[in-house]
């Protein structure tokens, strides 16, 4: 890996290419340059047969340097750095800070080219690039451009594993303010590959980790508790804070204050069926027995006594 600082102060990693695919990809490309040169060579044969042989010679020479010189030239400068061959083995030409390569860039590779490449028979240019840590021929050194490879195999980030559910929420009162940054990223990488270390070794490195982050965090390992799940609690208690730190997270059910739930609200209750009406007595409800003393003249039955 190759970094590079950008004027922004942006950390590219660049991957050289190595000889054995820029060799590849020069292979194509010669075949394909010496291709159309063959074809133009018989093209302009068959077109100037009447001739001398100077001018022949003269249109053989423009056809030269301009398919297997030129030809590579205008290809970098439109394609960015990428001609066929590049394109089939996945690499491209940028610049030393990453960029795109230019007419210049181009026009110097090709130049020096013809020298190192066309004329030695690819030897100047494969000393070069075996004695250049970046594998870079004379054309890159002088031109100021590298060729990286574009197409890297994907690499998905190791995850540290969740600690065991009996230390879930034991470390939520723990002061994690003055562990550094590379402590954490020690215990980090540790967890992500504890799998692949001997047991002896991941056993030492564990104990060595846990003892560093309790003399940071001042509480020391409890007994009974493992260094790996130690560490894999703690971690995991700060990756919980900051994601509710970054995404306002609510505290789950184990995190609200019991004062909190003291003073919450009962729940919900459904109202209880209203009663009955009561049945009405049937001397006040009768309203038959009423109209039928009013007729016979007597006084309507009301249950009220008049005094004697």
């Amino acid at each position: 890996m190759n970094e590079l600082v950008t004027g922004d102060a942006v950390v590219l990693g660049l991957r050289p290419a190595r000889l054995p695919s820029r060799a590849l990809a020069l292979a194509i490309d010669l075949v394909v340059a010496w291709t159309a040169y063959l074809l133009v060579s018989v093209g302009i044969a068959l077109a100037t047969g009447s001739l001398d042989e100077a001018a022949a010679m003269a249109l053989s020479i423009a056809a030269f340097l301009l398919v297997l010189v030129g030809g590579p030239i205008a290809v970098e400068t439109l394609s960015h750095g990428r001609s066929l061959g590049k394109l089939a083995c996945g690499l491209r030409v940028v610049r030393d800070d990453g960029g795109p390569v230019r007419f210049r860039h181009a026009l110097v590779r090709g130049a020096i080219g013809v020298v190192e490449i066309l004329l030695s028979f690819g030897v100047i240019a494969c000393i070069a690039s075996l004695v250049s840590a970046q594998g870079r021929r004379v054309g890159d050194v002088f031109a100021g451009t590298l060729v990286v490879r574009e197409r890297v195999p994907v690499t998905h980030p190791a995850m540290v594993p969740p600690p065991p559910p009996w230390l879930a929420g034991r470390f939520a009162e723990l002061d994690l303010s003055a562990v550094p940054d590379d402590l954490w990223l020690a215990i980090r990488q540790y967890l992500t590959r504890m799998g692949q270390l001997d047991a002896g070794v991941s056993w030492s490195m564990a104990e060595r980790l846990a003892g560093d982050l309790a003399a940071r965090t001042g509480a020391p390992v409890s007994q009974g508790i493992p260094a790996g799940a130690y560490l894999a609690a703690v971690v995991h208690e700060r990756q919980s804070r900051d994601a509710r730190r970054a995404f306002g997270a609510s505290p789950g059910p184990a995190q609200v204050p019991a004062q909190a739930q003291a003073t919450a609200p009962a729940p919900f209750q459904a109202p209880s069926p209203a009663p009955s009406p009561a049945p009405v007595p049937s001397s006040v409800s009768a309203p038959s027995d009423v109209s039928a003393s009013s007729e016979a003249g007597a006084p309507p039955a009301t249950g009220f006594a008049p005094p004697a």
